[in-house]
């Protein structure tokens, strides 16, 4: 089966690059804020919708405009691809699957899109438009095919990235009779319907007091000093750092579960609710559950593998999974519990859940086979 598949690589670029990059950065930032500001006015005062047409003429002539001839300094191409990634944004918001787009800062994540136009492959190397040198990337593996377009990008920690987008060959994987369910937990990062219990590592918690010092250094520096911004960048690595080991503890899990089952079955959980109770967002957040759900589905999708959510409402917890027996209620706090139905003592609540999501999954793949 043929995807497309992207692949991000850290790259450090020279200081004629630094500067360019920054232009670029700064060029698609002000065009997205100034088309999403004639769009919303456009929207909310006269009820018109501007579509990319029409966006793309008010680009052309904003380009004209005196004030706006520093446009012309970088290439054209990452600001038409930033009128693309915004029409993709109101129809996902017009389709009520994502808010409305907001405004871009410069002290967030920076970057620009090149199309194939917009850039040369060759020879394992790549050069961005306007640029004399190519980038100096560190290629932790060799591209399958030429990208069909790249993302360059810049975190808050000061770190440049490149994603290259680029068609492959997936090769599914050898099938196996195995099926699991996972259970999402906090104690336990998640529980599997064969016993297994995975440690929920913390990551925030691990890196917890060196972060609170850097924001507490943070907190005194003079705003819009050079001292300030050299401490708020101290506690973008901190945070980066987090980030960094969350995703890479999620994608080993994710990739032993989906090489050793043919069919995964998890719980649907509606996490931007979950996070408002104040006690267990930050907890909630640390964890990851909706980033290891959205690995297991594309994984799945490309190793051949059946991945399955159920219901969120299914009772899982409460529900027996030897006589189907469902109580009245349970508590957090009660982790073991004994069936009135059938007589078994001593369930452990995590396991019983994640064999009850195994059950829903494999009758709704017989559902849909059938």
């Amino acid at each position: 089966m043929q995807t497309q598949r992207a692949y991000k690589y850290r790259f450090y670029p020279t200081p004629e690059q630094e500067a360019l990059l920054a232009r670029t950065f700064g060029c698609v930032r002000f065009v997205w804020n100034a088309v999403l500001r004639y769009r919303t006015d456009a929207f909310y005062e006269r009820q018109e919708k501007i579509g990319y047409t029409d966006a793309s003429a008010f680009l052309t002539q904003l380009k004209k405009q005196p004030d706006t001839a520093f446009l012309a300094e970088v290439s054209s191409v990452p600001l038409q691809q930033c009128l693309r990634h915004q029409q993709t944004a109101f129809k996902n918001f017009f389709a009520k699957r994502a808010r409305y787009p907001r405004f871009k800062s410069k002290k967030h994540r920076q970057s620009a899109t090149f199309a194939s136009s917009a850039f040369a492959y060759r020879d394992g190397q790549l050069t961005l438009a306007k640029c004399r040198e190519p980038l100096n990337i560190r290629w932790s593996q060799s591209l399958p095919s030429a990208p069909s377009t790249v993302t360059v990008s810049k975190d808050c920690a000061g770190r440049y990235f490149i994603s290259c987008l680029c068609k492959v060959e997936t090769d599914t994987l050898t099938v196996t009779p195995k099926m699991i369910g996972i259970d999402l937990g906090l104690k336990d990062l998640f529980v599997t319907s064969d016993g297994t219990k995975v440690n929920n590592p913390r990551h925030t918690a691990r890196y917890e007091r060196k972060l609170a010092r850097a924001q507490r250094k943070l907190s005194r520096k003079k705003k819009g000093s050079a001292n300030r911004a050299a401490a708020r960048q101290k506690v973008a690595r901190c945070h980066a750092k987090i980030a960094d080991t969350r995703l890479d503890h999620l994608h080993k899990l994710t990739r032993q579960i989906v090489n050793e089952n043919q069919v995964i079955c998890l719980e649907s959980l509606a996490v931007k609710h979950m996070v408002k109770n104040r006690r267990l967002s930050k907890a909630i957040s640390d964890a990851g559950w909706g980033e290891l759900a959205r690995q297991l589905a594309y994984k799945a999708e490309w190793a051949g593998r059946q991945f399955i959510q159920i219901d969120r409402w299914y009772p899982s917890s409460k529900r027996c999974h030897g006589c189907g027996y469902v109580l009245e209620a349970l508590p957090l706090d009660v982790r073991v519990w004994d069936c009135p139905g059938c007589g078994t003592q001593g369930i452990d609540r995590d396991i019983n859940a994640a064999r009850n999501i195994l059950q829903a999954g494999a009758a709704l793949l017989a559902g849909a086979d059938s």
